[in-house]
């Protein structure tokens, strides 16, 4: 069954293009990506929502996740509550009623 990865991210003023721009190649760094799309949910905000073919090609691509986020990680602020720069969630379909 397909997997998904959802993780939330705030800019830092002036730095949403840079942000952006970094995600444009992840078709081609994430092995096994089905494909993701990233929302904005209010000013700086933003929610990465990634499709898998199943959880272990989610969990086999964090690494390269983790890469990319290292490159623009300096233009997040932190989410507070301990959270650091990311909230990530990741799990399996459960129920696709469309």
């Amino acid at each position: 069954m397909s997997a998904f990865n959802a993780v939330r991210f705030r800019v830092k003023p002036g730095r949403d293009q840079v942000f952006l721009d970094a995600h444009k190649s992840i078709a081609e760094a994430w092995p096994g990506l089905v494909h993701a799309n990233i929302i904005k949910t209010g000013d700086r905000a933003y929610c990465l929502i990634a499709e898998w073919p199943d959880m272990d090609a989610c969990v086999a691509a964090r690494p390269a996740m983790i890469a990319t986020l290292n490159s623009f990680r300096d233009t997040l602020e932190d989410l507070g509550n301990g959270l650091g720069v990311t909230d990530a969630t990741a799990g399996t379909v459960v129920l696709a009623p469309k």
